[in-house]
């Protein structure tokens, strides 16, 4: 080939690929996955992030948003914070000129260690049903987005919920109750606001750790047992939730008196303590099931074609698949309400962060959605970046989780002050000037 042939096919290879990858990012969004598949957390991580990614597949198969494709690649962190922010820095940068929208670590570790190069970057940063708490307050967080539920509120709906079981709020009062958490950042997340509410309730609290990841808690619960608690808060995560079951029947502790969090409430951390766990309560913010007309599409159009992400099939319709699917749903329609305002296109972090400070999903569009009793009804703001706050409760009965509550409020007016306070106070320590949310659209 001559000097000059070869100048030409270089042009025309450059050209094409110029062209193949303005194309492409003219037409994709993408979501880059800070996932975990193996390791004691890879229940929850391969259900979360397979009914995640099946949710994208399914927006596809309808075209996209807007004609916009979603498109996505996976990191695996193992649960780990240094392959979290190494993978962090792998992703941020879009794929093949498709725009990163968000990033969904599902770690509260991960998160706390990527927050200010999210905000830096200008990419959201999600932690749904977790994270930071203070982050709810949007002014001095602007790109971090703990949806439904932070961790405040969702003890604090906890301790609402015993309080009625009790007899009201009143009764608490001379109550034990022991908390049993998770040793890494999430599981000491909520240690001062349960100390707050044992203050303001007049219940004796008592907090203990139980060492990552958990398949040992003999002394723990020889420890409870002294205590003798009416109730169990399990702050668990991954095969500390079925341990903690099986220890708690050991030492002769009631199931039916342990209530799991949200990260204690999966089919994945019930059935593997078998009997143990028959008559276990636990919150959610989402039932499992798939009858849902959204999980009845994602089945016909993603799970029947064969293209499912679950290695196991059964799982589907789980409560961590299901979760994956909310966070798909919220994700997605963030993307959707950007778009409205800055036209159907790809968009960048900062444009999506915008579209998640809109959100306001009524039944209406959770009926449009399919998701109807999937997902809460949720309205954020420049200063609410969590909108929810509401869980409902569950129940194990050797096969199956239950509902057995309608939606029960955290107390937000109690918890807004300590958050606003919070968020004050990290904002001094790092110079930053909190935004006025009041002028802000």
């Amino acid at each position: 080939m001559s000097s000059s042939r070869l100048q030409l096919a270089a042009l025309t290879l450059a050209v094409g690929l110029f062209t193949g990858q303005a194309a492409h990012a003219a037409n994709e969004q993408y979501f880059p996955l800070q996932s975990y598949r193996v390791g004691p957390y890879a229940a929850g991580g391969s259900g979360f992030f397979g009914g995640f990614i099946d949710y994208l597949q399914d927006v596809n198969a309808h075209g996209g948003v807007n004609g916009v494709k979603l498109t996505w690649s996976e990191c695996e962190t193992e649960y780990v914070v240094e392959k979290g922010v190494e993978c962090y820095e792998r992703l941020k940068k879009g794929l093949n000129g498709a725009p990163a929208a968000a990033t969904n670590p599902l770690s509260v570790g991960i998160a706390y260690a990527t927050l200010e190069r999210s905000t830096a970057d200008k990419i959201p940063l999600i932690t749904i049903n977790h994270g930071r708490t203070d982050s709810t307050d949007g002014s001095v967080f602007p790109y971090v987005f703990p949806l439904q539920l932070n961790p405040y509120s969702e003890v604090s709906a906890i301790v609402n919920y015993i309080g009625q079981q009790s007899g009201g709020l009143s009764k608490l009062k001379g109550k034990k109750i022991v908390v049993l958490y998770h040793g890494s950042p999430y599981g000491k997340e909520t240690i001062p606001v349960i100390d707050i509410l044992a203050k303001k309730y007049g219940f004796e609290a008592t907090q203990i750790e139980v060492p990552h990841p958990g398949n040992e808690q003999q002394s723990q619960w020889l420890n409870i047992r002294r205590i003798q608690p009416d109730w169990v808060i399990l702050r668990g995560w991954g095969v500390m939730n079925p341990v903690a079951l099986k220890t708690a029947k050991k030492v002769g502790f009631p199931a039916n008196h342990i209530i799991g969090n949200i990260w204690s409430n999966s089919e994945e951390d019930a059935a593997p303590a078998g009997d143990a766990a028959k008559g276990f309560i636990s919150i959610t913010t989402h039932p499992s099931g798939t009858n849902f007309p959204v999980l009845q599409d994602i089945k016909k159009n993603v799970v029947d074609a064969g293209k499912g992400n679950l290695s196991d099939p059964k799982r589907f319709g789980t409560v961590y698949y299901n979760l994956g699917v909310v966070n798909g749903i919220l994700n997605v329609e963030a993307v959707r309400v950007a778009q409205a305002k800055y036209g159907k296109r790809p968009l960048t972090g900062e444009e999506v962060r915008w579209g998640f400070e809109h959100l306001n999903i009524d039944n209406k569009r959770l009926t449009e959605l399919g998701a109807l009793g999937l997902v809460q009804p949720l309205k954020l703001s420049c200063s609410d970046h969590e909108g929810g706050g509401a869980v409902r409760f569950q129940q194990w009965d050797g096969s199956k989780w239950n509902v057995i509550s309608n939606w029960i409020q955290a107390d937000r007016a109690l918890l807004r002050p300590i958050i606003e306070t919070s968020a004050q106070q990290y904002a001094k320590e790092k110079g930053i000037t909190p935004r006025n949310c009041k002028i802000e659209k």
